[in-house]
């Protein structure tokens, strides 16, 4: 017996009303994108290994998906690598390409190599999919698609400004109201851990205190130490997991913690600067947070970061990220280049959307109405009217087969098709249409004119 066929863990199959969804979130924020001035690129599926290795720290490398190198690729590795099991001396002789981790390092060797036709800044926009070798759960899969927004070769804070106002615009357009916009800014983290004196560990910490929501308070801590960072290090972390009350207000406070560190105090008027142009343009659904303890694990971000969480009450995590990177194009060849960008997880809002019931219900109509065929003539009379149909844009198909009445008809509302029109041989002769209401059940004698008018 052939064995039952699967699909990777972590991966999925779409059916019809699944992708009809999944459209309407990419083309609402596509929209949106568009209307912000960005423009489209593409990137390939998969990289060069050194392209992407090591731009993600130490947890983002181990979740890139290597791909082995064609042919017979272990005659490459020398007896003695092959025998010391090292995946570090293997891997680069099995494997010279990976499939990518994100679009922000694609985009950023996009940027260098394409230097010379881009006209700076560059505003550009990108939905495709990325692969994370990681553990799947909810709202978390090995193979998704991301939406994200980059500017580069502008250093203006008004830039971090518009991305939120980005986000408010998606959100807004989509119904999705409670969202909340939480930011942070790496010259903050760097001058907490200044304070501290884990200058020399500040990517252990950063991402052992992006840990906090999911893992608490006590064991990121635990999880600090276990890094080598000081316990009087960690006591002087403890105003920051209590600072509450209201942007300015964290911030006065922030301003009292940090007030030996000129990279804290520089990333506290960064925010603060953002937060005064905010309150003066005003978003329309989602909210602006400082959240401090937000770190966003990843290298290349130095100064403000976003994360974006869903409405209070459902289980998801971010839902969208993003964030100021000064010197990722550096990497490539290309310093002094700034950017900043943000990023839309497409299948957490889909999952969010569909547990708030917020798609339109008219999203998942595919056919409108569907001709009974009755024969060969009847069926190429249909077909001259639904080439006039489709042609004003109504979605209108033929049974493909003379089959019995009611299975035609079981088939139209097994697929939610509203409407069915019957040309039997009197109709044919008169030059009429029957059109039939699935739901009420009602039908009518029309012309084609009539028929065109009731069907939109």
């Amino acid at each position: 017996m052939a064995q039952k066929p699967s699909i990777p863990k972590g991966t999925r199959d779409f059916n019809s009303e699944q992708v009809a969804k999944r459209s309407y979130v990419t083309e609402t924020i596509k929209e949106q994108f568009q209307l912000f001035g960005f423009q489209p690129i593409e990137t390939p599926s998969f990289e060069n290994s050194d392209t992407l290795m090591g731009k993600y720290g130490d947890e983002g490398d181990r979740l890139i998906f290597k791909i082995l190198n064609s042919g017979e690729y272990l005659r490459k590795v020398a007896d003695e690598d092959y025998n010391s099991r090292s995946e570090s001396k293997i891997t680069p002789r099995i494997s010279e390409k990976a499939l990518r981790y994100d679009l922000t390092v694609p985009f950023a060797r996009y940027v260098v190599q394409h230097q010379n036709d881009i006209e700076f800044p560059f505003k550009r926009y990108q939905i495709q999919p990325v692969w994370r070798a990681d553990r799947p759960q909810k709202g978390r899969f090995r193979e998704f698609y991301q939406c994200d927004a980059d500017v580069v070769g502008s250093k203006s804070l008004f830039q971090e400004v518009e991305f939120i106002q980005l986000y408010d615009a998606v959100f807004t357009a989509l119904n999705l109201k409670g969202v909340t916009i939480k930011i942070n800014n790496r010259k903050i983290l760097y001058g907490i851990a200044e304070v501290i004196g884990a200058q020399d560990k500040l990517i252990d910490f950063t991402v052992s205190l992006d840990k906090l929501d999911k893992i608490g308070e006590d064991k990121v801590k635990a999880e600090m130490l276990g890094k080598g960072i000081s316990e009087d290090g960690i006591r002087k972390l403890q105003p920051l997991f209590s600072l509450h009350g209201d942007f300015s207000n964290q911030i006065k406070s922030l301003k009292s913690i940090l007030a030996s560190s000129s990279d804290g105090l520089k990333g506290i008027e960064e925010l603060a600067f953002i937060d005064n142009a905010i309150k003066e343009l005003q978003l329309s659904t989602a909210q602006l947070k400082l959240d401090v303890t937000l770190a966003r694990g990843l290298n290349y971000y130095t100064g403000a970061i976003f994360e974006v969480s869903a409405p209070e009450g459902v289980d998801m995590g971010s839902i969208g990220g993003g964030g100021r990177y000064d010197d990722l194009t550096s990497i490539f060849g290309k310093p002094d280049t700034s950017g900043v960008g943000i990023s839309f997880g497409l299948d957490r809002i889909y999952l969010v959307l569909e547990e708030l019931n917020l798609f339109p219900k008219t999203i998942t109509e595919a056919t409108k109405v569907m001709f009974i065929n009755f024969g060969e003539k009847e069926g190429l009379a249909c077909f001259k009217a639904i080439k006039q149909l489709r042609s004003q844009g109504i979605k209108a198909e033929l049974y493909p087969d003379p089959a019995k009445m009611k299975k035609q008809m079981a088939h139209a509302n097994k697929r939610n098709i509203p409407y069915v029109v019957i040309v039997g041989e009197q109709e044919l002769e008169n030059g009429l249409f029957v059109l039939k209401n699935m739901e009420s059940g009602s039908q009518d004698k029309c012309d084609f004119e009539t028929l065109v008018e009731a069907l939109k």
